[in-house]
């Protein structure tokens, strides 16, 4: 490697030898950021407006754990109940944070907005390190793509049962429930399209939001509601009402509402080259907003478990979400709409940021020409420096997924499997070419400013994969039986189908145009 700039300029960051100019900044850190974009091959074209605190509360705020743990738990409390819940959730997070470590390892040697397939790209076999790096490319935009619908979907649907809760005479509609997607899409798109400029300011006051909501939340669950005994929470009151044949194996599959409050943990890197000093600062947003997170998620949740009355009731609840119920066991109805409130407008927010990920994740496998079209998806508006047409891209494809919720009122379990399925899928194939890579060419991996060393960075790697694929595995299972059209998980359909699809556009397209950041990646030796 070129050890003379490289070594240089970490060695300067080790002994914390830094020129402050007059507005914070540091003179090495834009030397840094510029040896990397050329180390990848990349060129420049975004503002790095995002410092080290703008980032965590970015990642934190999309992140929204705790929100989305008490907003969409009802697979988990239907297969697992409280105490399935509960414990679904430890190993959910622990089994994560193996998974977390490792992406922030990659994301520190490779800080690029292509995130998981550059990462394939430049780690796997020069053999099939194309091949891989474009089904995982199309498999990262359907998982974020996914994503960003699921959390439009969640919100607008919720609104439903807020009106359900004012007026107990109010059948809800799916198409109903579809243009509040539409409207929740449009908000996203307005502010991502013309008020981009905004968002690390945004981002760190949302932080504070989030942090109040949480207490908010948690105080009014602790001091108000009925409290169910710590036995039942934790030992004795699991349930198994989807009809599976065991216990075990329904915990299994309710464990979905875990996972999907745990998700997207990696979305600062696919915003690393706006982020001043990625190398560094994109790994330490990425462990620590997970982790901070993911302990604010398990007080409030053991919180509001301890607040259910009764499981069954909770989800047979007029409004068909359980976290409304529990605020009505604990106050009147302005007090559900208001606490209700409290968390969807930190939520409304994270799919505000939720949309620029994706889209900056879109933009750039079509820079790479991983994508039909790509052209004119990795356009970039020259004057406000965001990818335009991605973002709108992303708000047209959430519109489109939640077309679903008309015909079928599962459609949310569905989305969130397809994304949990396809990013599990993007984990698995990433985490797998880091460990071939240092098992048996350890001395070509790239110098990372975050690194665990590789001995521990080795176990880590394997335990995150190996949770990996456990998650993607339960991840397409029914949630009840007797399986039918109304109640099948067809997220197994839209993975297969996006999955059949990319290999045929790699036949028919992607062998001949796409040859995958690796080609561009200079390594200097």
């Amino acid at each position: 490697m070129d050890t003379s700039i490289k070594a240089t300029a970490l060695e300067t960051l080790d002994m914390g030898i830094y020129h402050r100019k007059p507005g914070g900044s540091l003179q090495n850190v834009e030397a840094l950021d510029d040896h990397e974009m050329h180390r990848m091959g990349k060129i420049q074209e975004f503002k790095r407006n995002m410092r080290p605190l703008a980032a965590l509360s970015f990642a934190s705020v999309l992140q929204a754990t705790w929100e989305y743990l008490i907003l969409s738990n009802y697979q988990g409390l239907e297969n697992g109940g409280l105490a399935g819940m509960f414990w679904s959730y430890i190993w959910t997070f622990i089994g994560f944070g193996f998974i977390i470590v490792s992406l922030s390892e990659m994301a520190s040697m490779a800080p690029t907005d292509g995130g998981q397939y550059h990462w394939v790209s430049e780690f796997a076999s020069p053999r099939h390190q194309k091949f891989l790096s474009y089904i995982t490319g199309w498999m990262s935009v359907l998982a974020w793509q996914a994503g960003t619908a699921s959390g439009s979907f969640l919100t607008g649907t919720i609104v439903q049962g807020l009106i359900s809760v004012r007026n107990p005479d109010y059948d809800p509609k799916g198409w109903q429930g579809t243009l509040l997607v539409f409207a929740m899409v449009l908000v996203s798109y307005i502010f991502k399209a013309y008020a981009s400029e905004l968002m690390p300011i945004m981002s760190n006051i949302l932080m504070i939001l989030h942090v109040l909501c949480w207490a908010v939340i948690l105080i009014v669950l602790w001091a108000m509601s009925p409290h169910r005994s710590a036995e039942a929470v934790f030992v004795s009151d699991w349930q198994n009402l989807g009809g599976l044949p065991t216990m075990g194996l329904s915990v299994m599959v309710g464990q979905i509402s875990a996972i999907y409050g745990c998700l997207s943990s990696d979305a600062c890197a696919h915003m690393s080259e706006e982020i001043r000093d990625a190398g560094r600062n994109v790994p330490r947003a990425m462990a620590w907003g997970y982790f901070i997170n993911g302990i604010m998620a398990a007080i409030v949740l053991v919180a509001y478990l301890f607040a259910t009355p009764s499981v069954e009731d909770s989800l047979s609840d007029v409004t068909g979400f359980p976290f409304l119920y529990v605020f009505k066991q604990a106050t009147n109805t302005a007090g559900v709409n208001g606490l209700a409130s409290i968390i969807l407008l930190p939520v409304i927010f994270s799919n505000i940021m939720f949309n620029a990920s994706t889209s900056r994740q879109t933009w750039a496998f079509a820079r790479d020409n991983g994508l039909p079209c790509s052209r004119w998806i990795s356009k970039i508006d020259p004057k406000r420096k965001i990818p335009v047409n991605a973002i709108a891209l992303t708000c047209i494809f959430s519109c489109l997924l939640s077309l679903i919720n008309i015909g079928s009122d599962t459609a949310f379990n569905a989305i969130i499997s397809v994304n949990t399925a396809a990013l599990m899928y993007t984990y698995v194939i990433s985490i797998t070419c880091v460990i071939w890579r240092k098992v048996w060419h350890p001395n070509t991996l790239p110098v990372g400013r975050w690194d665990m060393g590789r001995k521990w960075g080795l176990a880590v790697n394997i335990i995150g994969l190996g949770y990996s694929v456990f998650a993607m595995f339960w991840s397409f299972w029914p949630g009840e039986l007797p399986v039918t059209a109304e109640n099948f998980n067809w997220s197994v359909v839209i993975f297969g189908v996006v999955f059949i699809l990319s290999l045929i556009m790699y036949v028919i397209k992607g062998r001949h145009e796409y040859s995958g950041p690796a080609v561009d990646v200079r390594h200097e030796d």
